[in-house]
């Protein structure tokens, strides 16, 4: 049969999502681990978005398959025993062949966290974008206008992304401000490699008088990643949601699965 997992992570401590070769340690190598001890055989899962080091994901998707008859409860258990501190499956559903957490996926959205203060973070380092220079979150709403809708995105996407189409369609960019933190919310139909850490790092450009807003839109016109911003850090990032069609019944975000 085939399992669909939610799960939710801090990123601090691993290289990332996904499987590296030698001794370094994934969020993907442990849940494989775990979910093979449940199952008592070797299992390996595939996710709706990889995260980079120090990425976080509060509704991260996975799915596998298994011979194991297990049920929700089981797997969900069963796996956080044998998962280390910072890592959770929230859920587990049963789900037909032709789901697919990468490929099946419509929409992702991604939340973009910024300490917005002179002085470091104490509490929240590791969990958060720190920025000591004062960002004008009313010229970073501006900026975000003209990167809404289908777009070319290659100025905003990592050099060394392996995407075959730089296009996507941003849905949402919202800039919210509360007291010393900032809010970037984003949703799109996909994300390249970086595009939310690039579009975070012109955005704070802008917000700090570095660049006018209409920046934003010249950078995405130059097609041309050199000449664009820099990348934010990547504490600050979480994986938000995914939305799938209605049909294969998945879970809805949790209420406790949200960053402030």
């Amino acid at each position: 049969m085939r399992i669909a997992l939610g799960i939710e992570y801090d990123g601090s401590d691993f290289a990332g999502w996904q499987l590296q070769a030698g001794e370094v340690r994934t969020v993907q190598g442990c849940v494989e681990e775990a979910l093979s001890k449940v199952a008592a055989h070797p299992v390996r899962v595939i996710c709706a978005g990889r995260t980079d080091a120090g990425v976080h994901a509060t509704a991260q998707v996975v799915h596998f398959d298994s011979e194991a008859v297990r049920g929700p409860r089981a797997w969900v258990y069963g796996a956080n025993a044998n998962l280390p501190k910072g890592v959770c499956v929230q859920w587990a559903r049963e789900v037909p062949d032709d789901f697919h957490a990468r490929f099946g996926a419509l929409r992702r959205r991604y939340r973009y966290v910024i300490l917005n203060r002179e002085l470091r973070p104490s509490f929240l380092a590791g969990r958060v974008s720190w920025e000591y220079r004062p960002l004008d979150e009313i010229r970073m709403q501006e900026a975000a206008r003209h990167l809404i809708g289908e777009h070319d995105f290659s100025a905003y996407r990592a050099v060394a992304c392996q995407a075959k189409s730089p296009v996507r369609t941003l849905y949402q960019l919202d800039i919210r401000r509360d007291r010393d933190l900032l809010f970037l919310d984003l949703e799109a139909n996909a994300f390249l490699h970086h595009m939310v850490r690039n579009i975070a790092g012109v955005l704070m450009d802008i917000g700090a008088g570095k660049q006018p807003p209409e920046w934003a839109r010249a950078v995405l016109e130059t097609r041309d990643r050199t000449l664009g911003g820099i990348t934010a850090s990547p504490h600050g990032l979480y994986l938000t949601g995914v939305d799938y069609p209605a049909r294969f019944e998945l879970p809805p975000l949790s209420p406790t699965g949200v960053v402030w």
